[in-house]
């Protein structure tokens, strides 16, 4: 369960809701719980740069990515945005040829 919230904090990361859909809050020790998990986060790293095969979490992760590289969040919280900021700067430092392929990929 922790690993969904994760990717839906990641993805827009839980930030580009569907209008229609609410989702509970992520709490930051679920958040961080998920950045320990590097098995997951590799899985949905490979996912995002289509290295590997995607379930729910990063089909969504797919979708966001690129409203999320841009900024674009219209319907975060500020809650939200301060754990995206957190999980944006974590892949960054822990992973940063995967961040630089997703960068290039979804940016533009």
């Amino acid at each position: 369960m922790q690993v969904t919230i994760f990717f839906l904090v990641l993805v827009a990361a839980g930030c580009a809701y569907a209008a229609e859909t609410t989702r509970p809050p992520v709490s930051d020790t679920a958040l961080e719980d998920a950045l320990n998990d590097k098995r997951f986060i590799q899985r949905q790293l490979k996912c995002a740069l289509g290295e590997g095969p995607c379930d729910p979490i990063g089909k969504r992760l797919k979708t966001l990515a690129p409203l999320v590289l841009r900024g674009a969040c219209p319907q975060c919280s500020p809650q939200e945005t301060k754990q995206i900021q957190r999980t944006l700067s974590y892949v960054q430092r822990n992973y940063p040829q995967q961040w630089a392929k997703i960068v290039r990929q979804y940016a533009g």
